[in-house]
C-alpha cells in the first residue's frame, strides 16, 4: 500500500514537468514577424484588392524522415507544421493560417507541433491576423465572391513546390516523366489543389501566384543574404575538409562524408542538393551523383556541394589534383579557368545584364589567349570554344540551388545572388574543367561570397598538405572486432 502511494505521489509531482515539456515549441528565429508581414503585404499589392491568395504547405512525409516545409510556405510564414494552408486576403489586407488539430499522441512521441489549438501563440509569433482549424478553409473559400459580381479571383502557386534539395527545373522534369508514364499519370499536388478549388468553389477564378512569388524571391533581403553567406561558409568548410582528406585510393563518397561532417557540425538540415564528386572522367558528367569510385593518382577531382542551412543553400565548386600536384597541362587549363572567373567578376555591377558581363569577359579572354600555348590541339580548341560559350553566367541561388526569379537577360540589381561558373569540355580526353563561385550584386559592384575557398594552384596545394578528417578517422573494416 505504501509503495502504491509513493508511485501515485511521484506521478502527481511529475505532472507539471510533463505538461511543461509538452508546452515547449519550436519556431524559427532567423526572420522577424515584420519581415514575413512585409512579404505578405507585397502580395496584397500584387494581386489587387479584389483577390485572395491561397498557399498550400507541405504534406506529411509518411516516413521516418524529418519534416521540412516548402520554401514558399516558409518564406511567407516561417511555420513548419504539416498540412498547413495560408490565405492572404487582399480585399481586407489580412491573412489567415489554417492548421491541423493537435495530435496529442504524436506530440508525446515527437514533441510539440504548432496546431490550431495554439492560435494565440501562432498569431503572436507570425504576425498573422487569424488562425483557424483546417476544416474552415473550404467554408472560407466558398464565402469568397458571394453571389454578386465581380467574379472572385484566387491566386495559388501552380509551379512545383520546392522541398529540400530539389529545384523547380528538376521537379518539372520529374512531373513530366510521371505524366508520360501510362502506368502512372498522377497530377502534381499543385494541379490537384487547383482542381479541388474549382470543384468545391466553381464560382472562383484561379490564377497562378508563382510568377509573383518568383519576382519577390529574386532580390534577397539583408537577412536572406546573411543566411546565404552562412550556407556558403559551410559549403566552403566542407570543400576544404574534402581537399585535406584527398589521396589516391580515397573514395568519392568519403569526400562527401568529410564535407557532410562540416555541414552537420554547423547546424545544417542536410544537403542543398545531391553531392557532385567526380574523379577523373566522372567529372565530365555535370551532375554526376553516384560517388562510388576510388580516386586515381594523376587525375583531378571535382566537388560541387552545399548544405541546406535554415532553408537556404549555396553552390560552390572546386577542382584539385588527387595527388596534390598539378601536371603542366592541368596548370594551363586551371589558370585559364581562373582568368575567366576574374574576367566575369570584373564586369558585374548593378544596371548591366548578363550579356554585357559575358561579352566583356570574352573580350578579355581573347586577349588572355594571345601567345598562350596549350598541351595539345584538343586543349587549344577547348579554351577557344570556351570563350564563345554563354553558360559561364549561371543561375540564381537562394532557397533552392537553382533558385527562382532569374538573373540572365535582365538588368542586375543589388540583392541578386547567382553563380559564376566558367567551364570547358575536352571530349577527346573526357576531361571537364570548371570553378563555381557565388556572386552577390551590391550597391556599387559585386561580392564573391565564396572567395575564401581555396582556388589558386598554390592555395590548393597548401590546403591539401593539411590533415583531413578522413585521415584522423579512416573508415574501418566491418564487422568491427576487438584486436
Amino acid at each position: 500500500m505504501n509503495k502504491l502511494f509513493s508511485v501515485l505521489l511521484l506521478g502527481i509531482l511529475l505532472l507539471p514537468a510533463i505538461s511543461y515539456a509538452q508546452d515547449e515549441y519550436y519556431y524559427q528565429t532567423d526572420f522577424s514577424k515584420e519581415e514575413f508581414a512585409e512579404r505578405r503585404a507585397r502580395i496584397f499589392d500584387e494581386i489587387g484588392n479584389q483577390a485572395v491568395a491561397v498557399i498550400q504547405g507541405a504534406a506529411a512525409r509518411g516516413d521516418h524522415g524529418v519534416f521540412r516545409q516548402t520554401n514558399t510556405f516558409y518564406y511567407l510564414t516561417g511555420i513548419e507544421s504539416e498540412h498547413a494552408y495560408l490565405m492572404i486576403d487582399a480585399r481586407r489586407r489580412t491573412s489567415t493560417l489554417y492548421l491541423q488539430h493537435r495530435d496529442e499522441g504524436r506530440e508525446r512521441s515527437s514533441g510539440k507541433s504548432l496546431s490550431a489549438e495554439d492560435a494565440e501563440l501562432v498569431m503572436e509569433l507570425t504576425g498573422i491576423e487569424s488562425v483557424k482549424p483546417i476544416e474552415r478553409l473550404s467554408f472560407d473559400l466558398n464565402g469568397i465572391g458571394g453571389i454578386r459580381p465581380p467574379r472572385a479571383t484566387v491566386y495559388t502557386p501552380m509551379s512545383p513546390a520546392e522541398n529540400g534539395n530539389d529545384s523547380r527545373d528538376e521537379s518539372l522534369r520529374g512531373q513530366a516523366l510521371i505524366s508520360a508514364d501510362p502506368w502512372d499519370g498522377r497530377p502534381s499536388r499543385e494541379s490537384h489543389f487547383v482542381s479541388l478549388i474549382k470543384k468545391h468553389s466553381p464560382q472562383i477564378e484561379v490564377k497562378d501566384l508563382s510568377p509573383i512569388l518568383d519576382r519577390m524571391r529574386r532580390i534577397k533581403s539583408p537577412k536572406e543574404i546573411e543566411l546565404i553567406r552562412k550556407a556558403t561558409d559551410i559549403a566552403g568548410l566542407g570543400i576544404i575538409e574534402a581537399m585535406k582528406s584527398t589521396n589516391p585510393g580515397v573514395y568519392e563518397y568519403q569526400l562527401e562524408a568529410a564535407a557532410k561532417y562540416q555541414f552537420y557540425l554547423h547546424d545544417s538540415q542536410g544537403d542543398g542538393y545531391a553531392a557532385i564528386i567526380g574523379g577523373g572522367s566522372n567529372a565530365y558528367f555535370g551532375h554526376y551523383w553516384q560517388n562510388t569510385d576510388p580516386l586515381v593518382d594523376g587525375d583531378l577531382v571535382l566537388m560541387d556541394y552545399a548544405p541546406d542551412y535554415h532553408y537556404y543553400t549555396s553552390d560552390v565548386t572546386r577542382m584539385w589534383p588527387v595527388n596534390g600536384e598539378y601536371t603542366e597541362a592541368q596548370v594551363q587549363l586551371t589558370e585559364y579557368i581562373l582568368a575567366y572567373k576574374d574576367a566575369l567578376f570584373r564586369y558585374i555591377k548593378p544596371g548591366v545584364t548578363s550579356e554585357y558581363v559575358l561579352d566583356n569577359a570574352a573580350k578579355d579572354m581573347r586577349e588572355y589567349l594571345k601567345g598562350k600555348k596549350f598541351a595539345n590541339p584538343a586543349h587549344q580548341k577547348a579554351v577557344e570554344e570556351g570563350i564563345e560559350f554563354r553558360g559561364h553566367f549561371q543561375h540564381p541561388v537562394g532557397m533552392a540551388v537553382h533558385d527562382v526569379g532569374g538573373a540572365r537577360g535582365m538588368p542586375l540589381e543589388p540583392g541578386m545572388v547567382f553563380t559564376i561558373d566558367p567551364m570547358i569540355w575536352i571530349p577527346e580526353e573526357r576531361l571537364y574543367i570548371r570553378i563555381e563561385d557565388m556572386a552577390l550584386v551590391t550597391e556599387d559592384g559585386v561580392e564573391n561570397l565564396s572567395d575564401f575557398v581555396p582556388y589558386t594552384i598554390e592555395d590548393i596545394k597548401k590546403t591539401m598538405k593539411q590533415t583531413g578528417v578522413i585521415e584522423f578517422r579512416p573508415a574501418e573494416s566491418l564487422p568491427l572486432k576487438d584486436n
